[in-house]
């Protein structure tokens, strides 16, 4: 997405190093593609820039592929479509999964793909064009992204309760009625999909030990 806001600290830099580490061990890292998803605020987004960050210094090509691209709704629309529909619409279903799933087989192999691009400051939804034939990693980032087709799925184990402070600070979007209903709609997705996580970042942002699957 152009004109994100990313407020990196080192909670963050700390859970990307615990991936980076988990996934070293268990992949190749050769056209390996890792979902990592959470609520809003939950800092996803950081997270998959750092680990996105920290492979490419290796030499490893990683790209990041943006669920929140794919809404099926523009997002001039989409406010007014919610309260026209109901809040009880909000969730997966909302997400062009089978562009989601087109751009990630793009990715498996090695193609070039095209992709929405939602401008933040414009809310206009632009297109780009990304090579991924030396493409080695592909972090599919997002609210619902343990939805996507990946290798490995983390799951930023925080709700929507827990992280208002964060999104005040990236000021996306205002704290109202309408927001709020979105979230505890948005919470119920998100929680649906938990059982799909094989690693889970606890509100230290360590792994959740009791629940990591990597081992099993």
């Amino acid at each position: 997405m152009l004109g994100d806001v990313l407020l990196i600290t080192d909670k963050h830099k700390k859970a990307a190093k615990i991936i980076i580490n988990h996934i070293n061990g268990i992949s190749k890292l050769d056209k390996f593609v890792i979902s990592i998803g959470g609520e809003s605020g939950t800092g996803k987004s950081e997270i998959s820039h750092e680990v996105a960050k920290t492979l490419n210094k290796k030499n490893i090509l990683t790209k990041i592929l943006h669920t929140d691209n794919f809404y099926k709704i523009h997002p001039k629309k989409r406010s007014e479509w919610r309260k026209g529909n109901g809040f009880k619409e909000v969730g997966l279903n909302e997400i062009d999964w089978n562009k989601v799933n087109e751009c990630v087989e793009d990715f498996k192999k090695g193609r070039k793909s095209r992709q929405p691009c939602i401008d933040l400051v414009s809310q206009e939804v632009d297109e780009l064009i990304t090579d991924y034939n030396k493409t080695k990693v592909l972090i599919v980032d997002g609210l619902y992204a343990l939805n996507a087709d990946a290798n490995f799925r983390v799951m930023i184990d925080l709700t929507y309760h827990e992280t208002k402070k964060a999104q005040i600070k990236r000021g996306k979007e205002t704290l109202n009625i309408e927001r709020l209903n979105v979230l505890e709609a948005e919470h119920k997705a998100v929680q649906s999909l938990r059982e799909k996580a094989d690693m889970l970042i606890n509100e230290d942002f360590d792994c959740d030990k009791t629940y990591c699957k990597i081992n099993r």
